[in-house]
């Protein structure tokens, strides 16, 4: 199959698409035997394009998931209906591209550059031809530091991506979604709001008289003016606290006193790392894009808590009650969440799961956690990376798990809905045959 074949649709090697570029380049440079790079509907899942050039090419309808294209130039290319998913976009240029209908959905887009992108609706009909359709997916993105400035947005989705300090001046963004999504120190001034969906959104750091007015729904949205309970409001400086709550902890509640965090806005402080906070009381507290890395918060009350962007690789979280906790983008990579076995002084014991019912651990990273007995009813899982965890024994009934990763998990006897993921239910099922067989 030649070159000018594969253009047109199938799947291209590294070393092809390789030759393609080299033409193009070519061409915008105006030398013999260039041609313009135009790849529709091609299968580059997983290739490289990483600081090419190749402004004006046309990718239309391309897949272009998991492709490095960090540093490369697309301005003025048209990448229309493409999927871009999981790609790494990291300082890419976009400028004046024709990005309508594309799908960016968790790809790794800091610092891109998207002034006067197209960004608007579009996508291929069911006969393979271009047509209108599906508005742009940045759901789950990481945006931070990206410039969008006078880009044609409108009911685009961001929604749960990551977008702190990116540059929205300008840009049409009427209508869409950015739920959950994290905008600390956006620059918004000028941007057109109209119907917008901000519900959950973290705002501080924005000019929130930018918004007002601008007919967005704020509901629920972190901002400079309900960050919560400062620390200085504690009665006592925190260390002492902590030293009073651990003493109450070892002496089971007969000296000093529990910590009770709950209101609190404790991003201030950046880390907790390796602190130990056994039992702590922590309803409604803000920790996000913290440092908890090794934090020890056993048997803890952490209900409606936000742990938004945290880094919580090897926490323990056994026995505590995280009801309706928000965890999305969090790294949670070898964190504990296992039941707590209590001895109840008559020779019985009594377990006590951590409690996870209704959470929200959108695009979290769980890789190699341990959820042994953990009850996740009705938590989002969406998107979650669980790859080599230990879900034995944890019930998942009514919990949303699309896009969910279940890769090499230990899931014997889990209990889940009819309907999860073919995956899962194949790793159930080979769990439980193991334990028959032994």
């Amino acid at each position: 199959m030649n070159i000018a074949t594969q253009q047109q649709s199938g799947r291209l090697t590294q070393a092809q698409l390789d030759e393609i570029v080299e033409l193009h380049n070519r061409f915008m440079h105006g030398r013999m035997g260039g041609r313009r790079a135009v790849l529709k509907k091609m299968d580059l899942s997983g290739l490289s394009l990483k600081e090419r050039d190749l402004r004006q090419a046309d990718f239309s309808g391309c897949d272009m998931q998991r492709m490095d294209l960090s540093g490369a130039n697309f301005r003025e290319a048209s990448l229309y209906a493409c999927d871009l998913s999981n790609a790494n976009l990291n300082k890419t240029n976009f400028v004046r591209s024709d990005l309508r209908g594309a799908r960016i959905e968790s790809a790794n887009l800091a610092g891109a550059n998207l002034d006067n992108a197209d960004l608007r609706a579009g996508g291929l009909s069911t006969d393979g031809s271009f047509g209108q359709g599906q508005n742009v997916n940045f759901r789950g993105a990481n945006l931070a530091g990206a410039r969008l400035s006078g880009s044609l947005a409108a009911s685009a989705d961001f929604s749960d991506a990551i977008m702190a300090k990116v540059n929205l001046t300008g840009a049409d963004l009427r209508g869409a979604k950015f739920e959950g999504a994290d905008l600390t120190e956006a620059e918004i001034k000028g941007a057109q709001l109209f119907g917008a969906n901000l519900k959950s959104t973290i705002l501080t750091g924005v000019g929130i008289s930018d918004i007002s007015g601008s007919g967005a729904d704020l509901t629920g949205a972190i901002t400079d003016e309900n960050v919560g309970k400062p620390i200085s409001a504690l009665d006592e400086p925190l260390a002492k606290l902590v030293k009073e709550h651990r003493n109450w902890v070892a002496t089971v509640g007969k000296q000093g006193r529990q910590l009770d965090l709950s209101g609190f806005d404790l991003r201030i402080l950046l880390s907790l790392a390796g602190e130990r906070l056994t039992a702590v009381r922590s309803v409604g507290a803000r920790y996000c894009g913290m440092d908890l890395t090794d934090i020890q918060m056993q048997s803890a009350v952490l209900d409606k808590s936000d742990f938004r962007s945290c880094f919580m690789r090897g926490s323990d979280f056994r026995g505590s009650s995280m009801r309706d906790v928000k965890m999305g983008h969090a790294d949670l990579r070898n964190a504990d969440f296992r039941a707590l076995v209590f001895d109840n002084g008559d020779g019985t014991k009594r377990s006590s799961p951590c409690d996870l019912e209704g959470a929200n651990l959108r695009y979290a990273n769980c890789a190699g956690a341990r959820f042994n007995g953990a009850l996740f009813k009705f938590a989002d899982l969406s998107y979650c990376d669980l790859t080599g965890c230990d879900i034995s024994g944890a019930n998942l009934t009514g919990a949303i798990l699309d896009g969910a990763i279940f890769e090499g998990v230990t899931a014997k006897d889990v209990i889940c809905d009819d309907d999860a993921p073919e995956t899962l239910k194949k790793a159930i099922a080979h769990a439980n045959a193991g334990a028959q067989a032994e």
